[in-house]
């Protein structure tokens, strides 16, 4: 577990904290590297990681912290923006095994939460009572309450429901002094001294603090006041863990609003949209947010364009929700929605019922935070002014004031935010790439700090001051309030031993900035990174750790991070990685590429290629270890699994070349003893059954039968033109299971199609891709475009029977081979058979084929991750829709993912990732429910864990003729 940590680096502590506590205790690179950013911009990397198993644990652990002088920092998801999530000392994690919700009473309308307790499982847990947090911010599958009550987290329900503060009722804490106590209403004596502090700065805090609702920046003094009700929890809240550590929270709960309506109101620009809101805050809206026609087409882009409504004409729009009130109906909800548009200052309106448009209007405004990411010409934009905030009377003119700002300086960003409350998001293309950068993106910070003061606002409106606003407090605040929060950290924290840098006595903004540390990585006769310049180092940067990857995104039919549901572990997340590789781009913490830290980072990566499409950055972890495994084992002896799995191709063409060769190999290989025995000796796990081979395979069956057979089936009548399309069948459907080519064949031949199969097979490389022998695979997608890409330029479609090979010449092929021409043609020409079934004339079927009707069947699709990620499903879905077949369609790895769940060391995370979704519904379903998987993996999981055999979707349709 601590593997490669530097010698004598924290010993003491790290022994002492052994002895004392029973979670996990970690410092070793790896995971130090882990944990050296969050959200942000800054690279702080920690000298302990402590994930606690119970609050005596936590205890335990801040013990030993105060003992030793080493700073600590609490931490829930590590989704902080601001960069108040990362610290020199120890870091405490609460996400990992601090996540109980203790108590839920619907009665009282309160729950008790652990700090590691995700937003949305408290929804969860409310909702069969009607019941809900209010505030929910954009990150809620996998924000922390902790998190939520360190930033005083709000989002676009807080116009309605107000901030994380106001719905605090009290707070478990233990403080820098190791004083535990329980914070609520009225207890200032808790903290010796808070009481006559805040009778001697009455008139400061009256006037300085809570003038407006999303002013969080600095500590929120105005809840200790008199007329507040000497709040202490609530005042705790926002104070970023430099105050005090929460151990439990207990708050307070919401009625779930009934039929909500969205009115989507559309404008020339953001700032008109703002101009509005004044008025559109009178109705009581439940939330009111902007966003810019730059982000609907950054979204469009990157969803595609079914995933945004129509929406009315404008450059900017702002979505408005309007909920029931008590005694009022559906039809009380649409008059009091229409009364709203008519306030709303233009005519360009849409009122949307509650439903799966509305659902999908805030999908966009959720997605903001990681789309965000990148400008629209596709540059790299940064938090830093993340979530600054005025009074919502004065947006429309900060937003002109701000947007002539930008323009001034060159720097370009995406405006979206929660209008309704004032608040800005905005990530900024600053020029950080570089050490040159950072003086020009001080000075733009700087001014805009006085832009938002001069209008009164706050520096932060929901996600706290963190290392990159901290040092702008002084530009908000006058001297006797910037005193005033330092008397404050004294009494509470004395020794600075809480998160220090953050808001008292703050490091620089322009301290510790991850990105101009990191050094490029040129490709080398690897991947190329054509997308991001050429460079390994601003690919791995496309991270920014919005975190998405760690929430369970099933519901909403993604499928990553497979590995992170089954272990919960910053390890095995596509984030948790992509900071290692960083960390390796940074050439300090971690030099080597062939590192334990690295491989260890990377192991349980199953190559599914879902974050690729499922984050809203576009990092392609996938890419990224093939890239890592291409260079560590250059030139080295590579573990046995990459000559045996990560060569399967070759093997099985050998083994099938004679067919009596492949039954003798498969009568062996079903001894179990020397199944056993060949699997381990081949770095699998022995758990595992080995693949049958084809004892006939597709391409000589084609030969013998399946082109007079094709031709014979043919649909069309024999005065219609031919229609020819090239049947590419890989190695798996030729060698391994050609049951699927056969019936492609077949349903091309029925749907009117000439099919022809070329007389040189092709084999994409995917196992050489998945295990990085770059060079190996670079030589078979060589050899492949001759056989294809002549088709393909002839404009002759080609059609793969297997999702990942398909997937291959689509995206990677074109990446390692971008100076072949002939690459980019075959990609554009690949299609799956569902898009060409689906696919309108002259491309689609003949006018006299319809898919044979499938009425009464029902399906468990489990589509293929590299289907998901990189084709997409929709055409596969609208051909099952139009045959009647009943579907459920999984979200989510079946787990065995080519070679990873083959490999030794991998059959547990492979059986808990099959345990997501796949072997559930496969227990759930009759005894004639369909399995269909298009993937040669997905079949082999079902086969081997469930005993059921999967079915092609050329094989459904076929049986269905």
């Amino acid at each position: 577990m601590n593997s490669a940590r530097a010698p004598g680096l924290g010993d003491d502590l790290v022994a002492a904290l052994r002895q004392a506590v029973d979670g996990d205790v970690d410092d070793s690179e790896r995971r130090r590297a882990e944990y050296s950013t969050d959200a942000s911009n800054y690279r702080v990397p920690p000298r302990v990681v402590v994930a606690p198993r119970d609050t005596d644990d936590a205890l335990a652990a801040l013990d030993v912290a105060r003992r030793l002088k080493v700073p600590v920092t609490a931490r829930g998801a590590g989704t902080s923006v601001a960069g108040n999530a990362v610290g020199t000392g120890m870091v405490l994690d609460f996400s990992r095994y601090l996540d109980r919700i203790i108590a839920l009473d619907p009665e009282a309308r309160t729950a008790v939460v652990q700090p590691g307790v995700v937003m949305s499982s408290l929804q969860a847990a409310a909702a069969p009572h009607r019941l809900r947090f209010g505030p929910d911010p954009s990150t809620q599958n996998r924000a922390t309450l902790g998190g939520m009550i360190g930033n005083n987290a709000c989002g676009p329900h807080a116009v309605a429901y107000g901030r994380t503060a106001d719905n605090v009722v009290s707070l478990d804490v233990v403080d820098g002094t190791g004083r535990r106590f329980n914070a609520g209403a009225g207890e200032l004596d808790a903290v010796t001294g808070l009481n006559a502090l805040l009778r001697a700065n009455l008139a400061t805090i009256r006037t300085e603090l809570g003038r407006f609702g999303r002013q969080v920046s600095g500590y929120s003094l105005e809840h200790l006041l008199p007329e507040n009700g000497h709040d202490l929890a609530k005042m705790l809240v926002g104070t970023e863990g430099t105050l005090v550590t929460v151990l439990q929270a207990t708050v307070n709960l919401v009625p779930v609003p009934a039929a909500p309506v969205v009115v989507a109101l559309g404008y020339p620009d953001m700032p008109t949209a703002a101009d509005a809101v004044p008025a559109l805050l009178t109705h009581r809206p439940l939330a009111i947010e902007g966003m810019d026609a730059r982000l609907v087409e950054v979204v469009r882009r990157h969803r595609g364009a079914g995933a945004v409504p129509q929406l009315p004409a404008g450059g900017g729009w702002l979505l408005v929700e309007v909920g029931a009130e008590a005694g009022e109906g559906a039809d009380d909800v649409l008059t009091r929605a229409y009364a709203l548009a008519a306030d709303a200052g233009t005519d360009a309106v849409r009122v949307v019922p509650a439903g799966a448009e509305a659902a999908a209007l805030w999908r966009i405004r959720a997605d903001g935070a990681g789309l965000g990411g990148r400008t629209p010409s596709g540059v790299p934009a940064w938090p830093g002014w993340e979530d600054a905030a005025v009074p919502p009377e004065r947006l429309g003119d900060y937003l002109r004031d701000f947007t002539a700002l930008m323009a001034d300086r060159g720097v370009d960003g995406l405006l979206y935010g929660h209008f309704g409350d004032g608040c800005v998001h905005v990530r900024l293309d600053l020029p950080l790439e570089t050490p040159a950068g950072i003086g020009p993106s001080r000075a733009f910070l700087e001014a805009s700090a006085d832009l938002v003061a001069s209008y009164g606002g706050s520096l932060s409106g929901e996600h706290g001051d963190g290392r990159a606003r901290s040092e702008l407090l002084t530009r908000m605040y006058p001297p006797a309030v910037i005193s005033l929060f330092g008397q404050v950290k004294a009494l509470f924290d004395p020794k600075n031993t809480l998160n220090p840098g953050v808001v008292v006595d703050p490091r620089p903004l322009d301290a510790d900035l991850r990105r101009p540390a990191a050094r490029p990585t040129p490709s080398r006769r690897g991947f190329t990174f054509a997308e991001d310049g050429g460079d390994f180092t601003t690919a791995v940067h496309r991270c920014t750790g919005v975190g998405k990857c760690r929430a369970d995104n099933s519901g909403a039919g993604g499928f990553m991070c497979p590995s992170y549901q089954a272990t919960r572990n910053e390890k095995d997340v596509t984030r948790g990685r992509a900071r290692v590789l960083q960390e390796l781009t940074n050439g300090s913490l971690i030099t080597d590429w062939a590192s334990p830290a690295v491989l260890e980072s990377l192991d349980l990566c199953l190559s599914c290629k879902a974050c690729s499409t499922d984050c809203p950055t576009g990092t392609d972890m996938a890419r990224y270890k093939s890239e890592v495994l291409h260079r560590a084992y250059a030139g080295r002896l590579r573990p046995r699994n990459h000559y045996v799995l990560g060569q399967l191709p070759r093997w099985s063409s050998l083994v099938t070349r004679i067919p009596t060769v492949a039954r003798v190999a498969n009568r062996v290989l079903r001894i179990r003893p020397v199944a056993r025995a060949v699997l381990a000796a081949g770095g699998m796990d022995p758990r595992r059954q080995m693949v049958s081979f084809a004892e006939e395979r597709f391409s000589t069956w084609f030969r013998k039968r399946g082109s007079a057979a094709v031709s014979e089936s043919a649909g069309l009548p024999s005065s219609s033109p031919p229609r020819p399309v090239v049947l590419w069948a890989d190695t798996f459907s030729d060698t391994l299971d050609p049951a699927a080519a056969r019936a492609t064949a077949t349903v091309l031949g029925e749907a009117g199609y000439t099919v022809i199969v070329p007389e040189e097979s092709a084999c994409c490389g995917l196992t050489w891709i998945s295990t990085g022998q770059l060079d190996g695979a670079k030589k078979r997608l060589t050899h492949l475009l001759s056989v294809l890409a002549p088709y393909a330029t002839d404009g002759i479609p080609v059609v793969g029977v297997e999702p990942s090979c398909t997937a291959v010449l689509r995206a990677d092929m074109v990446d390692l081979l971008p100076d072949d021409p002939r690459a980019s043609t075959l990609a554009a020409g690949t299609y799956t058979l569902a898009e060409l079934l689906t696919a309108p004339a002259p491309l689609g079927p003949g006018p006299g084929w319809a898919p044979p009707s499938l009425a009464g069947v029902d399906v468990v699709a489990q589509p293929h991750c590299h289907h998901h990620s990189v084709m997409g499903w929709e055409a596969d879905a609208a051909l099952l829709a139009r045959a009647g077949a009943t579907v459920t369609r999984l979200a989510g790895c079946c787990g065995l993912a080519g070679n990873f769940g083959m490999e030794a060391g991998h059959y547990d995370t492979s059986v808990a990732v099959a345990e997501n979704a796949l072997l559930p519904a496969l227990r759930d379903g009759g005894p004639d429910t369909v399995y269909l998987a298009d993937g040669f993996s997905c079949r082999t999981q079902a086969d081997h864990l469930a005993g059921r055999r999967g079915v092609h979707l050329a094989e459904l349709l076929a049986r269905g003729t």
